[in-house]
């Protein structure tokens, strides 16, 4: 690490050590934010967010085995299998095991856990509202997290390496 310079100020390196200058930071900061916001706008839903992620994917999707929703919702099986189960506790799904297969679990919405998407209709409005945003601004915010994803998803381990040589960002 490069010292201070002589009038105080960080030097370049130390500056990129600093935690508002984290991306990650930056989107995990908004990821709490937005969980917050959700805890307020599903709680008349009895969902949590996690268990709203579920439903969503199940409204659009229909049954899907535990391996497919898991895919969606970038989860292991580990995280969601006790989501599905207090779902299940609640009504709103209802898990099979296939009999073609019987490590594989299908799991689809209740006719009750269908009905509760008529009152979850409400829930990406009011969330849109609190961001502050334009629609046209969160459609391009989105698609630009989606496109960060994908170039984290698609990064070389071996770049990430403490030894590997370092690039400039987009380089």
């Amino acid at each position: 690490m490069k010292p201070l310079s002589a009038d105080g100020a960080a030097t370049a390196d130390e500056e990129y050590l600093r935690l508002g200058h984290q991306i990650c930071f930056a989107t995990h900061a908004a990821s709490r934010a937005f969980g917050d916001v959700y805890r307020v706008a599903l709680k008349d839903l009895g969902l949590t967010y996690s268990q709203y992620l579920v439903m969503l994917v199940l409204w659009e999707r229909g049954g899907l085995p535990v391996k497919e929703i898991g895919k969606h919702l970038r989860l292991d099986s580990g995280t969601l299998s006790p989501l599905l189960k207090r779902l299940e506790a609640a009504g709103l799904v209802v898990r099979e095991r296939s009999r073609e297969d019987e490590r594989s679990v299908s799991v689809r919405p209740t006719a009750e856990g269908s009905a509760l998407r008529e009152r979850a209709t409400l829930v990406p409005r009011r969330i849109a509202a609190a961001t502050g945003l334009s629609l046209a601004e969160i459609t391009e915010l989105r698609d630009r997290l989606a496109s960060l994803t994908a170039s984290l998803d698609a990064a070389d381990p071996e770049a990430l390496a403490p030894d590997a040589p370092l690039t400039e960002c987009g380089g």
